[in-house]
């Protein structure tokens, strides 16, 4: 995932504070640091949990000693401790632990010790973080997994994925393959060259790009997911394990065979001979010493087969009972399912996946070691089947319907846990077609992995090509956000990323002046689409003759180097000129909205978006 070699510009006097130890908190340390080259203070409540020891001995990728963050230890985040990591005078402060309590405390104590300082704090919760945002001012609520979970899904889908991305004035653009496109499709930009030997990301000729962003109108809508019917008959097939039925199938042969006999020794009809096997079996029947001998021994033999069976088979229904109580109403797998996706692992990101999957119309299962994790309530809420057990057992997998998935996401927090599991997970898999004499279908397996040269190995390995990390996904854009910009969405292409950012242009920035062509670099930036100040109109056909004031905004696609250079050319000035109106764009009608503008006339219009 290293993706990104640019020099970082020169470090900010002022300096950037982090508290937390988890993996997000890493990956924004070496954002901070290695891409922005930022000065940063990091608050840890110990040296030795979670990734401290990684944050503790971070070491600049330029070999900077001045850019090595401040480590403070602090167990709980007091305001003499923040006081102590200098945040009233920090540019930002970011609040990334695991805990959604521990950083809305953490981002109060901040806001009273500066009024003015930005606050990014990392929340789960949608609606606590929406109070959050509104009541702390200067404030970025972002959710980790929110911004990753996306990616996770596309990876799952696969080619039947349809990436879409909102931007601002709720215009809609997607991924898309140029080879599935008709001519009508309107390309924004080609995002990545996947044929050659090595992927090229925003390459200069956006005609050799496979990979592109395309304008969409309206998300189509998901497929509901099939009705549950004859959902009693297959409850009460569950109810009927492999023990209960033996046991009826070997008392109906016994009393069968009873009635035969005693249907032929008395001459009775089928019916009175059945009652009478009940009667005798049950211990109803009055003994008969005159009865012929083949009588007499039916009787006993029915008599002490009723002692037997009666009570064992009367244990297994009341046993088949419990477990099938216990078992749907634990969220278990009651209805046979096919086609579906295993979701292991249901925490922060493994909840947001298993929501998504669900409002696209897929069956999804899920799977957790604990009752208490977030999404086995979530998923029980929406109706799913969620397992609790260990995923790393092939029994688990099997109890989820492994020989009959499309994909298994593994989401733990574990890398060596979801590797295991992914190999567990595929050898059942393969196991279950092979007995059942299906052809070995491949099972789509994609995983979450922190480490990218681990992720490389488990690739070149075991042939395990779909992984992902949620921290690298989501740290860019808690970076961005740090320095007051938005990241509006993030594009996986494989583990490497693209960024979605809205930029506005600062009051005597670098940018104010310049034309939005020339802003451009291949592989680093590409500016998509302009948003003017003065009409709140987003402009797709970039205007070549007119300069960048003020007033506007740009959407970038970018990657994090191209991201963190084009960033500092956005910052306002301390003493900015005067503001020099531009020349107004004549907005065209409905015809020419899809059409871009002569570049080569000055005084083109542009074509606008609705």
């Amino acid at each position: 995932m290293s993706d990104d070699t640019n020099p970082p510009p020169e470090p900010s006097g002022q300096r950037f504070v982090v508290c937390g130890d988890g993996a997000l908190a890493h990956r924004l340390v070496g954002e901070l640091v290695d891409r922005y080259g930022l000065p940063v203070t990091v608050v840890l409540p110990s040296l030795n949990d979670n990734h401290a020891p990684d944050i503790a001995e971070f070491g600049p990728r330029t070999g900077r000693p001045e850019l090595r963050p401040e480590v403070l230890v602090a167990r709980r985040l007091t305001a003499e401790v923040l006081r102590r990591a200098g945040v009233a005078q920090a540019a930002a402060v970011a609040l990334v632990a695991d805990d959604d309590v521990t950083n809305v405390d953490g981002a109060t104590i901040v806001r009273e010790l500066d009024p003015d300082v930005r606050l990014v704090v990392r929340l789960f919760n949608p609606v606590l973080g929406e109070g959050v945002a509104t009541m702390l001012g200067d404030c970025a609520v972002l959710s980790g997994s929110e911004i990753a979970a996306p990616a996770f899904v596309a990876a799952t889908l696969g080619d039947e994925a349809s990436a879409y991305l909102r931007l601002p004035d709720d215009e809609l653009v997607r991924v898309a393959d140029r080879r599935t496109l008709d001519e009508s499709a309107e390309v924004v930009c080609g995002l990545a060259d996947t044929g050659g030997p090595e992927l090229v990301r925003l390459p200069a000729d956006e005609d050799e790009a496979d990979l592109v962003l395309v304008r969409a109108y309206g998300r189509p809508r998901a497929e509901p997911l099939p009705r549950r019917r004859q959902r009693l008959l297959r409850t009460t097939a569950l109810v009927f394990g492999r023990n209960l039925r033996l046991a009826l199938a070997g008392m109906a042969l016994l009393f069968t065979a009873a009635g035969a006999v005693l249907g032929y020794v008395r001459g009775l009809a089928p019916a009175e001979a059945a009652y009478l096997v009940l009667l005798t079996a049950l211990g109803g029947a009055e003994a008969d010493p005159a009865a012929p001998l083949a009588e007499k021994v039916t009787a006993v033999v029915l008599v002490l087969s009723g002692v037997a069976i009666v009570p064992t088979v009367t244990a297994l229904v009341v046993d088949a009972l419990v477990h099938a109580r216990l078992r749907v109403a634990a969220g278990g797998l009651v209805d046979p399912v096919a086609g579906h996706v295993i979701v292991v692992g249901l925490g922060n990101i493994g909840t947001r996946v298993l929501q998504e999957l669900h409002s696209s119309g897929l069956p999804v299962v899920g799977i957790d070691r604990t009752e208490s994790a977030r999404g086995v309530a979530v998923g029980r809420e929406l109706g799913l089947p969620v397992i609790i057990g260990d995923a790393t057992s092939p029994e688990t997998l099997r109890a989820a319907s492994v020989q009959t998935c499309r994909a298994l996401v593994v989401l733990t927090s574990d890398d060596m846990t979801n590797l295991e599991t992914a190999l567990s997970g595929r050898s059942a898999h393969a196991t279950a077609r092979a007995a059942s004499g299906q052809p070995d279908g491949s099972l789509r397996v994609v995983l979450r992995l922190f480490d990218d040269g681990f992720a490389q190995r488990v690739q070149r390995t075991f042939g395990l090509t779909h992984s992902r990390s949620v921290s690298y996904l989501a740290a860019p854009a808690f970076a961005a956000a740090m320095m007051g910009r938005e990241v509006i969405d993030t594009i996986p292409i494989g583990r490497h990323l693209l960024l979605v950012a809205e930029l506005p242009v600062g009051a005597g920035s670098d940018l104010e002046g310049r034309f939005c062509p020339d802003l451009s670099r291949p592989g680093e930036v590409r500016v998509i689409a302009m948003r003017t100040g003065r009409a709140g109109q987003t402009i797709w056909a970039l205007p070549r003759r007119r300069p960048l004031v003020r007033t506007d905004r740009l959407v970038v696609v970018a990657t994090r180097a191209g991201l963190a250079a084009l960033l500092p050319r956005a910052v306002p000035s301390a003493d900015p000129p005067a503001l020099v109106e531009p020349p107004p764009l004549r907005l065209l009608g409905t015809q020419a909205r899809h059409r871009p503008a002569d570049l080569s006339d000055p005084d083109a219009p542009a074509a606008t978006g609705p």
